[in-house]
């Protein structure tokens, strides 16, 4: 259908913010704090020969595994386009997410694969002291401090990989809290209770693991962004906007949103009708954060209703 100027695509020239500077410090903690908890850990399991503090240790060196798979994916997560990445690299953050969770089932399958092994053979005497205790209850409070701290700074900076690894280190304080609990229980004389415990830890690695793949795969298939009906009313609350129709979207919300649209405006010359574009973008970015816009003009008498594909 004709029109009294060419259709353009407008794109929206605003960059979402690298954070990879502070992602990469958090990282750097973390990775310093989870490996002193896995000596510990490693350390009090090898000296009581408890099964299940063996198996926390495993999941903990699923964290530093974890930390260092977050420094490298970090470093190649830029926000900003090139020629060969015109849509930025950020998808790489949450590729190293689902390595976590990959790392988590891992993590679950030994600690089954152990458990299982010693109830069949029987084999296996757990000797507990106060000190072994004393220790676990540090550790546990590095862990602690550890997915907190991670969380808090995740959700700050939007950081995938941040949350992604305070979900891990979260399930790695139950998984010691258990542990903990089975521990009590051998030093007052049940010893059955270390072969016990390490079957919910089992359970609580592959839950965490379910999550962090839940929470982004979304991201990497490109699930809607934003509901095409909410990116229409705020278009067309902009002045000048006849219509606004086949609107898609794709991204992190709050982090780096795509939006596509076809849009008639008011305006025949296109000077004006740019400028009402742009002033659609403004609106979609002061809504939604970092947003790149590409706007379809039709002929001022084209008409549509549907408004997603």
């Amino acid at each position: 259908m004709a029109s009294e100027f060419p259709s353009s695509s407008i794109a929206s020239p605003h960059a979402a913010a690298d954070h990879r500077g502070q992602v990469r410090r958090v990282l750097v903690i973390t990775l310093v704090l989870n490996l002193t908890v896995v000596g510990l850990k490693s350390l009090v399991g090898w000296w009581t020969g408890s099964l299940s503090l063996l198996a926390d240790a495993l999941h903990s060196v699923t964290d530093s595994a974890n930390n260092v798979l977050g420094l490298v994916t970090n470093q190649l997560a830029s926000p900003q386009p090139d020629r060969d990445h015109p849509y930025g690299h950020q998808k790489f953050e949450a590729i190293g997410a689902l390595g976590i969770a990959a790392f988590l089932g891992i993590a679950c399958f030994e600690i089954l694969k152990t458990t299982v092994e010693r109830v069949i053979s029987g084999e296996g005497t757990v000797t507990m002291s106060a000190n072994a205790l004393w220790i676990m209850l540090l550790v546990l409070g590095i862990n602690i401090g550890v997915a907190f701290y991670e969380r808090q700074v995740g959700l700050k900076l939007g950081s995938k990989i941040l949350i992604a690894d305070a979900h891990h280190t979260m399930s790695d304080v139950w998984i010691t809290i258990s542990v903990m609990g089975g521990l009590i229980g051998v030093w007052l004389g049940v010893q059955w209770l270390d072969i016990v415990i390490a079957f919910p830890v089992a359970v609580l690695v592959f839950r965490s693991g379910w999550t962090v793949l839940r929470d982004n795969l979304p991201w990497l298939v490109d699930e809607m962004a934003i509901a095409p009906e909410a990116i229409y009313t705020v278009a067309m609350q902009v002045p000048g906007v006849l219509n606004c129709h086949d609107i898609a979207s794709r991204g992190l919300l709050g982090r780096q949103v795509f939006i596509d649209m076809h849009m008639v405006v008011e305006p025949r010359d296109i000077a004006r009708a740019h400028d009402i574009t742009e002033a659609v973008e403004a609106a979609l970015e002061a809504r939604y954060g970092p947003t790149r816009v590409t706007i379809h003009l039709e002929p001022q008498g084209y008409q549509s209703e549907q408004i997603s594909y």
